[in-house]
């Protein structure tokens, strides 16, 4: 393990990158998976088919593709952000899709009386979702919205190999390519990185869990 012990300075770095992709990635993907899901409920059709169309190709698409696409198809027509950029924002484009359907799932699983007597006081549609029906699907959706944020935290790491530099893969990646260390006990180090933030969140999911479960 002298790879890492040598250079925890670099492991330092690449971890807060790391974070840094992760965190930017969760509030967006939150912000613009229950705006799709609002789509998906809503009572017009061009929002509705719009939402389906979007969690239908984005779901069905390879991360991979998302991200060459991001990364290598907007500069062809003139849209050049950095890759850190285009990394953050097709991680928040793929992982939307997947905190669309478990948001969606929480809001059907709220008895349609809810809404209906919503309705029947004037309640406009935005309010009725926003102040009724979403406080209430949102306890249901702890768990899978949990599972797709964990999910999301790996798949960071696919983020590293598009020129994203000083993530904890570009770490691994340079000081096995460029500085000649061994393959594995760098990797392991790598790996250790992302375990430390997947059981974290874990841990944190399974206190929220039971603090939703008490609420109840």
């Amino acid at each position: 393990m002298s790879p890492v012990l040598d250079n925890l300075d670099l492991y330092w770095q690449g971890f807060l990158t790391s974070l840094g992709i992760i965190g930017w990635a969760l509030v967006g993907s939150l912000l613009l998976g229950t705006l799709i899901a609002a789509f998906r409920v809503s009572p017009v059709a061009s929002l509705r088919a719009f939402g389906s169309a979007w969690v239908t190709v984005v779901r069905n698409c390879p991360l991979t593709i998302v991200l060459f696409f991001m990364a290598f198809g907007l500069p062809e027509v003139g849209i050049n952000v950095s890759f850190y950029t285009f990394g953050v924002i097709g991680l928040i484009i793929y992982t939307s899709a997947f905190v669309c359907e478990a948001i969606r799932s929480g809001i059907n699983s709220v008895s349609a009386g809810q809404a209906e007597a919503a309705r029947a006081i004037g309640l406009p549609f935005t309010k009725t979702l926003t102040q009724v029906v979403l406080p209430q699907a949102l306890r249901a959706t702890v768990p899978p919205l949990g599972s797709v944020q964990i999910a999301m935290f790996k798949n960071s790491a696919v983020v590293g190999a598009f020129g994203v530099g000083g993530d904890l893969w570009s770490v691994g990646r340079n000081l096995t390519s460029a500085q000649g260390y061994a393959f594995i006990p760098v990797l392991t180090g790598v790996a250790i990185g992302y375990l430390i933030i997947t059981l974290t969140a874990g841990a944190l999911l399974a206190v929220l869990e039971r603090k939703v479960a008490i609420a109840r």
